[in-house]
């Protein structure tokens, strides 16, 4: 039986999966997932039930479920924020809820009409940059068991930081191109998206003490393959391997660069193999940004270092995991918590003097737990010397400028931020940066309108709350603020204006005064008063 909906083809017979005339690649698991709710449309599914038709009962974790909840949506062009297919049921479970038709005759993949064999063009065009461009796509998992995805991954996430290292070359991040997980793609039109002149792309295979990765780069302006390459050894070999990815890279795009050159895009985290597992698992928590993925991502930062106590990238990840939890309330012993990640955040800026992803993330934390703005600012423009193409390093910069009272530099290291990670998942960080600059330099009705769709992605984000109640009521819209307000409330009873000082590190007293007196007109409590 063949099932269509929006551009995709199901074939429950052959077990294929097309999107518009162009096959997916979808694990066992993730196939028979997708066929499940397309089977039970026109009821919600349940946690138990996906997992009695799939696992065929068998206990797995809740991040193993939502990790391929995510790839059927990937697989068929849905995502967790828009749900135009696979539609989240809070406390419930899920339910497919497109329009399914089934497809009568023939042998190919197109939907009726023929509309879903006609890809969709970009809604816009990016121009290339002055230089050399490129965009690293995830690497296809070929292990068979898609628990390894996370390896895979980090693979690509540090040739990605490698390709980054070399100052002449636009890189985009990772979070941009991971968009394309489990797509079947067309390297012209990511070359368009993104605006980058070349695409690498690959493959990887985990054995028992053993890795292959396959690497092809391609001209994207012309889908010309410029180079191939296939790279095998034993696990010890995995970060020598990377090196050779990267290098690869760099010759085919400009061979008459010297040796030192390509030499600067060798940077290995850590020798212990043992400890860089950890991390990765650790930045699969962490990019996700929920409590319950903070409270997985920190024991996992904290087994890393304890294997490889060189380990600066770790200490900084556990550093900025205590500052996700004290920005959105989520600390119970706020001083206790604080302390330990400022102590983290200097041992990565003491162990990682020269790795921009340690002083991006320990400086950025160091600016919010310590209120050492100037100190933490300097972290990350060091960290921008060293990498110019971090897009983490330009966006936590905004923020710390924001909270300096600089909030047009803050929006120009936003609006940088945003271009070299156009398609980013975690944009609603950037729009909240974007929000508070906003609201900073007194434009209410931007602040409100970069907030929300902040919002939008991650509702649980308390400081965009605020900014939203803030903005709103400010602006004389207190119906608005009054809404949002309930919600902050909801989420941290205890926040009181008389907090804000502790809660947020705003140097100006005149931010810090706009900033409580909308929250105060929005209905936030005063707070304790003298005596």
């Amino acid at each position: 039986m063949r099932l269509a909906f929006g551009e995709c083809v199901l074939d429950s017979d052959r077990r294929e999966l097309f999107r518009g005339s162009e096959a997916v690649a979808a694990a066992p698991q993730v196939f028979d997932l997708l066929l499940y709710l397309v089977e039970n449309r026109r009821r919600v599914v349940s946690r138990d039930d996906l997992l009695d038709a799939v696992w065929g009962g068998r206990i797995v974790s809740e991040s193993t479920l939502a990790s391929h909840v995510n790839a059927v949506r990937r697989a068929i062009g849905d995502s967790g924020q828009d749900q135009r297919l696979v539609r989240t049921v809070a406390r419930k479970g899920f339910r497919f809820v497109g329009e399914v038709s089934e497809v009568v005759g023939g042998d190919g993949p197109g939907v009726p009409g023929g509309e879903a064999d006609l890809p969709a063009e970009p809604a816009a065009v990016l121009p290339l940059p002055d230089r050399p461009s490129i965009a690293v796509l995830p690497f296809v998992n070929l292990s068979g068991d898609p628990d390894q995805d996370y390896f895979a991954d980090g693979v690509v996430e540090d040739i990605i930081t490698a390709l980054s290292h070399i100052r002449w070359l636009f890189v985009i991040a990772r979070n941009s191109s991971f968009t394309y997980k489990n797509r079947a793609v067309d390297v012209r039109r990511v070359g368009r998206e993104l605006g980058v002149r070349y695409v690498l792309e690959g493959s990887l295979r985990r054995t028992p003490g053993r890795v292959r990765i396959t690497a092809q780069l391609i001209d994207a302006t012309t889908g010309i393959h410029v180079s191939a390459d296939r790279f095998d050894g034993t696990l010890d070999d995995i970060f020598e391997l990377q090196d050779q990815v990267a290098s690869s890279v760099v010759g085919a795009i400009a061979r008459q660069l010297e040796r030192a050159e390509i030499e600067r895009a060798r940077r290995k985290p850590t020798r212990s193999l043992d400890a860089y597992d950890y991390y990765l698992r650790g930045m699969a928590h962490l990019h996700q940004g929920s409590r319950e993925d903070m409270d997985l991502a920190l024991p996992l930062f904290r087994q890393a270092v304890q294997l490889d106590p060189g380990f600066a990238s770790a200490y900084a990840m556990a550093a900025w995991c205590h500052f996700w939890r004290k920005v959105n309330g989520w600390m119970t012993d706020r001083e206790r918590e604080s302390a330990e990640g400022i102590r983290l955040a200097r041992l990565a800026v003491e162990l990682g003097r020269d790795d921009p992803v340690a002083l991006t993330r320990s400086g950025h934390a160091l600016g919010h737990l310590l209120g050492d703005l100037d100190g933490g600012i300097a972290l990350l423009d060091r960290a921008l010397a060293l990498d110019s193409n971090l897009a983490a390093a330009w966006f936590l910069g905004g923020f710390l400028r924001a909270w300096r009272g600089e909030p047009e530099d803050a929006i120009a290291h936003f609006s940088r931020a945003m271009r070299l990670s156009p398609l980013d998942p975690e944009t609603y960080r950037m729009q909240a940066g974007m929000a508070l600059a906003h609201l900073l330099a007194g434009r209410f009705d931007a602040a409100s309108s970069w907030a929300e769709k902040a919002f939008r992605d991650l509702p649980s984000f308390l400081m965009v709350i605020g900014i939203i109640a803030a903005s709103h009521a400010l602006a004389g819209r207190s119906e608005e603020a009054e809404r949002a307000m309930r919600r902050l409330r909801q989420l941290d009873p205890r926040l009181q204006v008389s907090d804000l000082r502790q809660w947020l590190p705003i140097r100006r007293s005149e931010d810090l005064a706009m900033l409580a007196e909308g929250l105060r007109r929005a209905g936030l409590p005063e707070g304790p008063g003298p005596g």
